[in-house]
């Protein structure tokens, strides 16, 4: 890596890690991790599969991390904890996110859901997705790199 390469990657103000799931059927999806260094936090976005290799973007789902779900995550992928549920609430909406881990050998170690109800409406956005032990390690060390950062340590 040369010198402006590195100076690039390290003052770009928000790093992602997604974890896509196109599946054959259409109803894969996307999770993705940001971390926003301006607003001290780290958003999840999911999105449900609208073509062949293609998500809805537009009609993403979106949770604001601070700490404590940080923990609660990273508790359930170091096999802390069989799973995290996490629950916010706003007068616009109720999201919901859960991480489980599952111990069935025929499945994906983990499996995600991130859910949002709008308040006016009450109708409901969900997208669920397996997750490998490979991706939930490079989930663990990203969510590990921004407590260190949210902790300014």
């Amino acid at each position: 890596m040369n010198a402006k390469s590195a100076t690039a990657a390290t003052t770009k103000p928000n790093a992602e890690y997604a974890i896509y799931k196109p599946n054959g059927r259409g109803n894969g999806g996307v999770i993705r991790f940001e971390f926003n260094r301006t607003k001290g936090a780290v958003f999840v976005d999911a999105a449900t599969q609208s073509g062949e290799k293609q998500f809805d973007w537009e009609s993403k789902i979106t949770m604001k991390w601070g700490l404590n779900d940080l923990g609660s995550v990273l508790a359930t992928i170091q096999g802390r904890q069989e799973q995290a549920k996490l629950f916010h609430q706003s007068e616009k909406a109720n999201s919901a996110f859960e991480l489980n881990f599952r111990d069935d050998p025929q499945k994906a170690p983990y499996f995600m859901s991130m859910s949002r109800q709008d308040g006016a409406s009450k109708s409901v956005k969900k997208v669920m997705i397996p997750v490998t032990h490979a991706e939930a390690a490079i989930l663990e060390t990203a969510l590990r790199a921004a407590i260190t950062r949210l902790l300014g340590w």
